[in-house]
């Protein structure tokens, strides 16, 4: 289904590959197209968008604007804030506010809906466009309404991509929003780009969760597209529709790319036009001759029903292979959770839903950006027309992606299909793709065709001894297991007479509904704040030396974000950063926030010129290090928290992630490497110094390190300073701080981005 070749390789007509090598230079002199791999490069469809959003980089380094930004109601009041205490006065650009994750307002009273006119007002205030409650998720608004060909958007989700209408979109924590508010770029040095040359065309009940799972499945873990720019492009992208396209796509972001692109054609014009804007289309290809950085090639025809299993969408296996190894597939998931839940008394049986063989899933459900797209969920109208899904425990759930969706599917009939066969149709919401809508019961699995199964994205609670669990398919296959009363089963093997129905766009439902203040910004207009939306606290600057207490030390191979800040229920407190910071770590490492707090104080104490250095534990560190002949002026060491772990920062961009750990006095994180461009990202605009250190860790869980000799380090870019580890003894060692530009490290020295840009 899926091959990768891991070298460098020329695409000649945006289709045939000559992997790089001895042999290269001749066939390309055959084709008449010979060139260097410099030039090459320029023949990709990512470097022409790139090079023409880039402000005029310094050396290695692009400095892009974005055309439009998104944000949703879990995010927008924390970049706002932001960027209004750096001197904010107008959007400069289009700024979409949409609401669709704290969309249901059942938690923590009035502060879910305070946001939401919290964002009406900004978007009155400052320019910008408000998207009310149950309209559209973030995404599918984002297609229909601001994606253009040859653009760039700037979303703070990290499923921000639009590739697939010819928009390069990459999902950044808030703090990269609101640089570009404030005028600013986003710097990065030139992404290599992977090809994905797509061939064939899918069979009959294969869909698009299907090929981005395989896809998923065969690079995650390697790291084969991590940061890098994904380009589709071969003959088989005309076979498939553009929702096709758009579901793909928008899964990309579980392989840990940077970003995607693809080749359009007259399907994309058709789709421009359908939505009102002809304008927005332009034939896209890569030059006659490019160069990749990597070459990943589908057989679309070979795509067969896929599952991911928890607690990963690259946990992925084949529906038939499943079927035919339950046991031991099954068997290993267990195995996985146990590591995964280690500090909780929850346990994963997934063994025990075996029946005759065959895997019994409890509840479905078909949602959000990926799922909720007007083809997939007509797909499961004609699969459960005359069918039902039963009077049992069973149950099913739809959420059309946006109302100009839900609309034509009334009025083509699909959605009395679906109420007729059991199926429960609500408002657009994100809620099923991070754990706040749709919970199944205690020991139950979800199958979701949405875009992340992490522990806690189905919304149970661990560390309560609450554990359901998700498996992601497509919602073809999701529909067929409905159909055949909950056991696994792919859509492949049952037919189904398809009635393919007409789309056709409803734009009058954001005409008379939706907000537009794009370039006529009113600063007249008050602010609307409610009990729940607070200020930032006030971030200290960076010292020169840094005495770090060890308050989460986290071995497991990744660290997501989602257990750095947890989804669900957390996310109606993100407009409060200090209640927000009440839940870090607490489903991995329930203890840190007492401990983070303790540490916090004592930095409390020395601002306030109490010498907390004077008193144990601290007295005793200061003492074996004035022993091993590094001693310190205490009122001159900042004191921090420090969170150590492998490879932290898979998934979501949200930078609470990192925030919170800032609000909680934290000024570290040990790394072997970070999973994401995004979380890194993330921590350096909220002043958090992201190290990384390769060997062994030579401390432990509440063991201190001191760096030495950081602001100089900073401002001279060196890429390492010089480190103590503090526990029964004092042990020398080097902590890295590699590829730091010029302006993070400001950023790190004042603190955080908020006292960078008011210094």
């Amino acid at each position: 289904m899926v091959r990768l070749l891991d070298q460098g390789v020329y695409v000649l007509h945006g289709d045939e590959a000559v992997p790089d090598g001895p042999q290269a230079a001749a066939a390309l002199r055959q084709a008449g197209m010979e060139t260097t791999v410099q030039n090459a490069r320029r023949g990709t469809m990512a470097h022409a968008i790139l090079t023409a959003h880039d402000q005029g980089g310094a050396g290695q380094q692009l400095r892009i604007r974005f055309d439009a930004l998104a944000s949703h109601d879990i995010t927008y009041v924390g970049i706002i804030q932001t960027a209004r205490a750096s001197g904010l006065t107008a959007f400069p650009v289009p700024y979409v506010l949409t609401n669709c994750h704290n969309t249901l307002c059942a938690v923590g009273g009035t502060i879910n809906e305070d946001d939401h006119l919290f964002a009406l007002s900004a978007a009155k205030k400052y320019g910008g466009i408000y998207v009310p409650p149950h309209l559209a998720v973030i995404h599918q608004y984002m297609r229909e309404r601001m994606a253009v060909c040859g653009g760039m958007i700037l979303g703070s989700d990290s499923h921000t991509r639009y590739g697939a209408l010819g928009t390069l979109a990459i999902g950044e924590g808030g703090g990269e929003l609101a640089k570009q508010l404030l005028g600013r770029t986003y710097d990065l040095a030139p992404p290599d780009v992977v090809a994905v040359r797509l061939s064939g065309s899918l069979r009959p009940g294969a869909g698009p969760q299907d090929v981005a799972l395989a896809i998923i499945g065969a690079v995650f873990a390697s790291g084969f597209v991590k940061n890098k720019v994904m380009e589709f492009i071969g003959p088989g992208i005309a076979g498939l529709s553009v929702d096709a396209r758009n579901g793909i796509d928008v899964m990309t972001t579980e392989t840990a790319c940077l970003s995607s692109i693809w080749a359009t054609d007259d399907a994309v014009r058709a789709y421009y036009a359908l939505h009102g804007r002809p304008e927005a289309y332009r034939p896209m290809a890569p030059a006659p001759v490019a160069y990749y950085d990597g070459l990943i090639e589908v057989d679309l025809d070979a795509i067969t029903p896929m599952i991911a299993l928890p607690f990963h969408p690259s946990n992925v296996y084949t529906i038939a292979d499943l079927n035919a190894n339950a046991e031991d597939i099954l068997a290993g998931v267990e195995a996985d959770a146990r590591r995964a839940l280690v500090g909780t008394d929850v346990a994963l049986n997934l063994r025990g839903k075996l029946r005759d063989g065959r895997l019994m899933v409890d509840q479905a459900v078909v949602a959000g950006c990926a799922g909720g797209s007007y083809e997939n969920i007509a797909a499961v109208a004609d699969i459960l027309r005359e069918r039902g899904v039963g009077n049992g425990a069973l149950s099913m759930s739809v959420y059309p992606a946006s109302q100009p969706v839900y609309l034509q599917l009334v009025e083509s009939g699909g959605a009395a299909a679906l109420m007729q066969a059991g199926v429960v149709v609500r408002s657009a919401f994100c809620g099923p793709c991070f754990g706040a809508g749709d919970t199944p019961a205690n020991g139950a699995l979800s199958i979701r065709h949405t875009t992340r199964n992490f522990p806690n994205r189905e919304g149970s609670k661990p560390g309560e001894g609450q554990l359901a669990c998700v498996a992601l398919m497509d919602a073809r296959s999701i529909a067929a297991t409905v159909a055949n009363g909950g056991a696994l089963t792919a859509a492949t093997d049952m037919p189904v007479e398809r009635t393919s129905p007409v789309y056709a766009f409803h734009g009058g439902v954001y005409a008379r509904r939706v907000y537009d203040g794009t370039g006529k910004p009113d600063p007249g207009t008050q602010l609307r704040f409610g009990p729940n939306i607070a200020d930032w606290p006030r971030m200290p600057a960076l010292t020169d030396d840094l005495l770090l207490r060890v308050d989460s030390f986290i071995t497991d191979p990744v660290t997501t974000t989602d257990e750095l800040i947890p989804s669900g229920e957390a996310s109606s407190f993100r407009s409060n950063p200090h209640r927000l910071a009440e839940f870090t770590l607490s489903r991995r490492d329930p203890g840190y926030v007492n401990r983070a707090k303790a540490t916090r104080a004592w930095e409390q104490a020395r601002q306030a010129a109490q010498n907390p250095a004077a008193q144990e534990p601290l007295a005793g560190v200061y003492k074996k290090l004035a022993e091993a002949g590094a001693a310190l002026d205490p009122a001159r060491v900042g004191v921090g928290s420090m969170v150590y772990a492998y490879r932290p920062g898979d998934g979501s961009a949200r930078e609470q992630a990192a925030a919170c750990q800032r609000v909680l006095g934290g000024w570290a994180n040990v790394a072997r490497e970070y999973a994401t461009r995004r979380y890194r990202a993330n921590l350096i605009n909220w002043g958090i110094l992201p190290f990384i250190l390769a060997d062994e860790a030579p401390f432990a869980a509440g063991d201190y390190v001191l760096a030495r000799g950081l602001l100089a380090a900073l401002a001279q870019g060196r890429q390492s300073v010089r480190a103590y580890a503090i526990g029964k003894t004092v042990v020398p060692f080097t902590l890295a701080l590699p590829g730091l530009t010029g302006e993070e490290g400001k950023i790190l020295a004042a603190g955080c981005l908020i006292n960078y840009y008011k210094s």
